[in-house]
């Protein structure tokens, strides 16, 4: 048997653990443990995405909670070291790139235990990104890195990284979205809130970048107030965002906007359904730009850079400058293309790349 720690720090991070775990528990090979940091831990919508993605409740909740990066990475690593000092598992795996990925990272190989990192590679070439930083420095001590597209095994291989310690296995966001989507088309959200489908945008905000920025939100909120008469907007919207917004000067434009519709954070099947169904996304969200791609909704990434190269090339995303003549102009171009998303499916997004990474970890094993 493989004895194994899985972590999950923060929302985005289920939607990657779900279908490993169970390809984990499939394979009747590996003894695993989750572990949740509690690094985003609202009860109730923690509680429903691990019932709707159908993830074993975590055998351990660190229940760390918000803080400054230094004080949330610091405290992830004092609670997770005796955890993997207990288990003594020879692999520790992280997902994505939240400080919980970094945190729990360095307790491992500290430790001198193996560590796995999924969704490897990816690079914005940004530094002011706190996510950049964790890729980066959880790549670097990693010792299987497994990969979502061709711009990650290229990126690693710049850095230095040897060949075999990268494994390109695909998407495994992707997994959890194929697995899900027949789920998500049962959703009753959009005859709840009287949406048509293709009738309505669906907006995400929280990168520090856009809603700790006045200036930048103004832009983004300039843009809306000409897109919402189009369009209806369906804006999911991030506490933070929120409160940003509400002591601040643009709270009474955003207040005046008839045809934007606020909504607390929904679980993930409802939003599945909401964004599968929209005309548009607006997002600064990495994962989304993924979804988007694969559901083929036209997604507008409303960032300078982005990590996920290939949803450009290959999918329905296109990045969009903090600019409000250039995010109407994009939008102009989708509503003139009837909100057809361009794109295909990039290679590996088949909702096995669960599976490729227990088959590189039984394939290991057996060359030890």
């Amino acid at each position: 048997m493989i004895k194994i720690i899985c972590v999950c720090g923060a929302r985005p991070n289920f939607m990657k653990i779900a279908p490993i775990m169970r390809a984990f528990n499939d394979s009747g090979q590996f003894e695993t443990l989750l572990v949740h940091t509690g690094q985003h831990y609202d009860k109730k919508m923690s509680h429903l995405f691990f019932e709707e993605l159908k993830i074993p409740q975590p055998d351990i909740n660190l229940e760390v909670g918000s803080g400054s990066h230094a004080v949330q990475t610091a405290e992830v690593m004092k609670r997770f070291e005796p955890v993997v000092q207990d288990f003594q598992p020879d692999y520790v795996l992280v997902v994505g790139d939240v400080n919980s990925t970094i945190a729990c990272g360095l307790v491992a190989v500290k430790l001198g235990v193996q560590l796995i990192h999924v969704e490897a590679g990816l690079r914005s070439f940004d530094k002011d990104m706190p996510e950049e930083i964790n890729r980066i420095l959880t790549d670097r001590i990693s010792d299987l890195l497994f990969v979502t597209e061709q711009s990650g095994i290229d990126n690693l291989s710049n850095e230095g990284v040897e060949n075999d310690r990268i494994h390109f296995v695909g998407n495994v966001m992707i997994d959890t979205l194929l697995s899900n989507k027949k789920k998500a088309d049962e959703s009753t959200i959009l005859a709840d809130m009287g949406l048509d489908k293709k009738g309505y945008a669906v907006i995400t905000l929280h990168r520090p970048s856009n809603v700790d920025n006045m200036d930048n939100l103004e832009k983004i909120i300039s843009a809306f107030e000409v897109i919402e008469k189009d369009l209806k907007l369906i804006f999911p919207i991030h506490p933070r965002t929120r409160k940003n917004i509400e002591n601040s000067s643009l709270n009474q434009r955003f207040s005046a906007m008839k045809n934007l519709v606020l909504l607390e954070p929904v679980g993930y099947l409802d939003f599945l359904n909401l964004t599968g169904n929209a005309a548009l996304v607006m997002t600064d969200s990495g994962g989304i730009q993924e979804e988007t791609t694969i559901l083929g909704v036209p997604c507008m990434t409303l960032r300078e850079n982005t990590e996920r190269p290939v949803t450009l090339t290959d999918g329905t995303n296109r990045l969009v400058h903090i600019d409000t003549d250039d995010i109407l102009k994009h939008f102009s171009e989708i509503k003139t293309s009837g909100y057809q998303g361009q794109g295909g499916v990039p290679r590996f997004w088949d909702g096995n790349a669960a599976q490729r990474i227990v088959d590189v970890l039984l394939s290991v094993k057996g060359n030890n």
